[in-house]
């Protein structure tokens, strides 16, 4: 059985083996002392908020959504950035993502938010499939620009 739980400032350890993953996976060389600095200071700054997905057997952290709240002034009200998703593999396909997914919605529910949104790239075509089958949709109507500093 899967736990979901919000992590805080106690929780960067437990939290540190996946964000470095999630990390590798997006092709970042692994660095556990930068990323543990990042945690820190998220939580230091309550500038996002991180739930953990816990097997409720072992407390084994296996995956995680970190959020930021941003705001619409077109709606007038917050909105929530589902900025990162990850589970590890061995867990994938259980569930687990799906779970971590509705928790984002109730406390984007929760905090009054217009939306709940994420970008994803467009090669995470397993990933695009939940989200899609959760009820996001892919917005056509506008093109990301960024500008890399």
């Amino acid at each position: 059985m899967v736990m979901i739980r919000q992590a805080n400032l106690d929780d960067v350890a437990e939290l540190l083996p996946l964000f470095d993953a999630y990390r590798v996976f997006h092709k970042q060389a692994s660095d556990l002392e930068g990323a543990r600095a990042f945690l820190k200071e998220r939580f230091i700054s309550k500038e996002a908020n991180v739930f953990i997905a816990c097997i409720s057997a072992t407390a084994q952290a296996v995956g995680f959504v970190l959020l930021y709240q941003g705001y619409s002034n077109l709606s007038m009200k917050p909105i929530i950035i589902l900025n990162d998703l990850f589970v590890l593999s061995e867990y994938r396909g259980q569930g687990v993502g799906q779970l971590l997914i509705q928790e984002a919605k109730s406390y984007a529910r929760e905090k009054r938010a217009s939306k709940l949104s994420l970008f994803t790239i467009k090669e995470n075509v397993t990933a695009k499939r939940l989200y899609e089958y959760l009820g996001f949709v892919c917005e056509q109507g506008f093109d990301m620009y960024e500008l890399i500093l």
